[in-house]
Protein backbone atom coordinates (compact mmCIF):
# COMPACT_ATOMS: atom_id res chain seq x y z
CA UNK A 1 0.00 0.00 0.00
CA UNK A 2 1.44 3.40 -0.95
CA UNK A 3 0.43 6.98 -0.33
CA UNK A 4 2.30 9.66 -2.32
CA UNK A 5 5.53 7.73 -2.34
CA UNK A 6 5.72 7.01 1.38
CA UNK A 7 5.57 3.50 2.68
CA UNK A 8 2.73 2.70 5.07
CA UNK A 9 2.46 -0.26 7.41
CA UNK A 10 1.75 -3.47 5.56
CA UNK A 11 0.84 -6.96 6.68
CA UNK A 12 4.46 -8.20 6.70
CA UNK A 13 5.66 -5.51 9.15
CA UNK A 14 5.67 -6.05 12.89
CA UNK A 15 3.89 -3.39 14.91
CA UNK A 16 5.79 -2.12 17.95
CA UNK A 17 3.04 -2.75 20.49
CA UNK A 18 5.38 -2.25 23.44
CA UNK A 19 6.45 1.14 22.09
CA UNK A 20 2.86 2.24 21.49
CA UNK A 21 1.91 1.05 24.99
CA UNK A 22 4.78 3.03 26.50
CA UNK A 23 3.69 6.11 24.55
CA UNK A 24 0.11 5.70 25.73
CA UNK A 25 1.21 5.39 29.34
CA UNK A 26 3.33 8.54 29.10
CA UNK A 27 0.48 10.55 27.56
CA UNK A 28 -2.04 9.13 30.02
CA UNK A 29 0.27 10.06 32.90
CA UNK A 30 0.35 13.66 31.73
CA UNK A 31 -3.45 13.81 31.52
CA UNK A 32 -3.73 12.15 34.93
CA UNK A 33 -1.31 14.66 36.46
CA UNK A 34 -3.42 17.48 35.06
CA UNK A 35 -6.68 16.00 36.36
CA UNK A 36 -5.36 15.27 39.86
CA UNK A 37 -3.13 18.28 40.53
CA UNK A 38 -4.17 20.77 37.86
CA UNK A 39 -0.62 20.79 36.50
CA UNK A 40 -0.62 22.24 33.00
CA UNK A 41 3.11 21.47 32.67
CA UNK A 42 2.34 17.80 33.34
CA UNK A 43 -0.28 17.85 30.61
CA UNK A 44 1.98 19.54 28.06
CA UNK A 45 5.01 17.37 28.87
CA UNK A 46 2.94 14.16 28.90
CA UNK A 47 1.31 14.91 25.56
CA UNK A 48 4.58 16.06 23.99
CA UNK A 49 6.63 13.08 25.11
CA UNK A 50 3.71 10.74 24.42
CA UNK A 51 3.54 12.08 20.87
CA UNK A 52 7.28 11.70 20.41
CA UNK A 53 7.16 8.14 21.74
CA UNK A 54 4.23 7.37 19.43
CA UNK A 55 6.16 8.65 16.43
CA UNK A 56 9.19 6.66 17.57
CA UNK A 57 7.08 3.49 17.84
CA UNK A 58 5.74 4.14 14.35
CA UNK A 59 9.31 4.46 13.04
CA UNK A 60 10.30 1.21 14.77
CA UNK A 61 7.24 -0.48 13.26
CA UNK A 62 8.38 0.55 9.79
CA UNK A 63 12.04 -0.39 10.33
CA UNK A 64 13.20 -2.23 13.45
CA UNK A 65 16.63 -0.55 13.26
CA UNK A 66 15.16 2.99 13.26
CA UNK A 67 15.15 3.52 17.03
CA UNK A 68 16.60 7.05 17.20
CA UNK A 69 13.41 8.90 18.15
CA UNK A 70 12.27 6.23 20.62
CA UNK A 71 15.69 6.03 22.21
CA UNK A 72 16.01 9.81 22.53
CA UNK A 73 12.54 10.13 24.07
CA UNK A 74 13.12 7.33 26.57
CA UNK A 75 16.56 8.72 27.46
CA UNK A 76 15.25 12.23 28.11
CA UNK A 77 12.35 10.92 30.19
CA UNK A 78 14.61 8.58 32.16
CA UNK A 79 16.97 11.46 32.92
CA UNK A 80 14.34 14.02 33.90
CA UNK A 81 12.18 11.65 35.92
CA UNK A 82 15.23 9.94 37.44
CA UNK A 83 16.42 13.27 38.82
CA UNK A 84 12.90 13.97 40.14
CA UNK A 85 12.78 10.53 41.77
CA UNK A 86 16.18 11.02 43.38
CA UNK A 87 15.08 14.36 44.85
CA UNK A 88 11.58 13.42 45.98
CA UNK A 89 11.96 9.66 46.66
CA UNK A 90 8.36 9.30 45.45
CA UNK A 91 7.69 6.19 43.42
CA UNK A 92 4.62 7.70 41.75
CA UNK A 93 5.03 9.10 39.09
CA UNK A 94 8.76 9.81 38.82
CA UNK A 95 10.04 6.39 39.86
CA UNK A 96 7.66 4.47 37.63
CA UNK A 97 8.28 6.61 34.55
CA UNK A 98 12.05 6.53 35.01
CA UNK A 99 11.95 2.75 35.49
CA UNK A 100 9.79 2.20 32.41
CA UNK A 101 12.03 4.51 30.41
CA UNK A 102 15.13 2.59 31.46
CA UNK A 103 13.43 -0.65 30.40
CA UNK A 104 12.58 0.92 27.04
CA UNK A 105 16.21 2.00 26.59
CA UNK A 106 17.38 -1.54 27.35
CA UNK A 107 14.83 -3.00 24.91
CA UNK A 108 15.77 -0.61 22.13
CA UNK A 109 19.51 -1.18 22.56
CA UNK A 110 18.93 -4.96 22.49
CA UNK A 111 16.94 -4.54 19.27
CA UNK A 112 20.02 -3.03 17.65
CA UNK A 113 22.25 -6.00 18.56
Amino acid sequence: MRLRGTRLLSADMAIDWIGFGYAGMVAFGGVLGYNRKGSIISLIAGLFFGSMATYGAFCVSRDTRDVKISLLTAFVLATIMGVRFKRSKKLMPAGIVSGLSLLMILRLVLMLL
